[in-house]
């Protein structure tokens, strides 16, 4: 399966960007709800949790932390949630935050590599990060997200 990847630049500094991503103010607006829950030391588990089709500690997506270097890298596997995919530890990926300073804006890309063949969840991964990094972008750059006219 192909790699997934996205670049956005977005008007704001990699702190702003890094605190969109990671603080539960922010993820809690890009990713409808949903918080990272994490020590974030390399080994440790890490998990997206919220609102969701198991009661408000849904758990989307979860892993273990690959790297962490805060304001530049973020590096997890990745794993559906146990309510999306019954065999979802034969459905391991991993995601990669990059930030990088571009004059007075930050370069954010997210790679989302090695899929496992026949992962189900690859086009709607495709199609969520889109709106997710738009998400982002928004976020930082008005203090406010988009309204996709979903969940509502």
């Amino acid at each position: 399966m192909k790699d997934l990847k996205y670049q956005f630049y977005i008007a704001g500094t990699p702190e702003e960007v890094w605190k969109a991503l990671i603080s539960p103010e922010g993820t809690k607006q890009i990713y409808y709800g949903s918080v990272i829950k994490s020590t974030f030391q390399v080994g440790d588990l890490l998990e997206y949790v919220g609102p969701g089709v198991d009661g408000a500690e849904t758990v989307h997506v979860y892993g273990k932390v690959l790297e962490y270097k805060p304001t530049q890298l973020l590096r997890f596997t990745h794993y559906p949630g146990k309510s999306y995919v019954k065999d979802n530890n034969s459905f391991e990926s991993r995601i990669t935050y990059i930030l990088e300073p571009s004059g007075s804006c930050t370069k954010l890309t997210l790679i989302h590599d090695q899929w496992k063949e026949g992962d189900s969840t690859y086009e709607n991964s495709d199609k969520a990060w889109w709106m997710i990094l738009s998400n982002t972008k928004t976020l930082v750059e008005t203090g406010s997200t988009l309204d996709f006219g979903e969940g509502s």
